[in-house]
């Protein structure tokens, strides 16, 4: 059966574990690349790559994946899968953009079956607003590039940064 949580006056129905991953550490803008083709800079590559080998030991196998469109993001979410040696297709959804409404996520989140394992790949603050909303926290703590938050139904099951030993319980 599907997992209810009140929310804004109806029910939210998601998946049961949504894992929260925002980008890794990227170039900086220029008049000649603007925000939305900023690549991976060699050290985000090498995060997101560890990212992506640690997170394979902790009961990670997603099946779907999302992204938001801009290259940074999809890079994060393809070299995680490689290392989780994932088989799903990465979907780009632009709700996942800098600054979207997480409205349109929320929303698809809810077609998902309740047995999904679903990695959402984004950008501050929209990715935290997400985790805020999943949680029902107003005060859900901001998530650090190539940092994972794993939610199982509304809580936190831990943190886990690129460069971490082990998660953080309860993050």
């Amino acid at each position: 059966m599907c997992d209810s949580r009140p929310y804004l006056g109806y029910l939210l129905r998601v998946p049961s574990d949504v894992f929260l991953i925002r980008h890794a550490a990227a170039v900086g803008a220029s008049q000649d690349l603007r925000d939305g083709h900023r690549h991976l800079s060699m050290h985000g590559r090498e995060q997101a790559r560890a990212l992506g080998d640690r997170l394979r030991w902790h009961d990670c196998e997603p099946t779907h994946i999302w992204t938001s469109p801009l290259v940074r993001a999809v890079q994060t979410a393809e070299l995680v899968a490689i290392g989780l040696h994932a088989t799903c297709a990465i979907e780009t959804m632009p709700g996942l953009a800098p600054d979207e409404s997480p409205q349109a996520i929320l929303a698809a989140l809810e077609q998902l079956p309740h047995d999904a394992l679903i990695m959402v790949f984004g950008h501050q603050p929209t990715i935290s607003r997400i985790g805020g909303l999943l949680t029902r926290n107003d005060n859900f703590a901001a998530i650090g590039n190539a940092e994972a938050v794993r939610i199982h139904r509304d809580r936190v099951r831990w943190r886990f940064a690129w460069d971490a030993e082990a998660p953080t319980p309860n993050g």
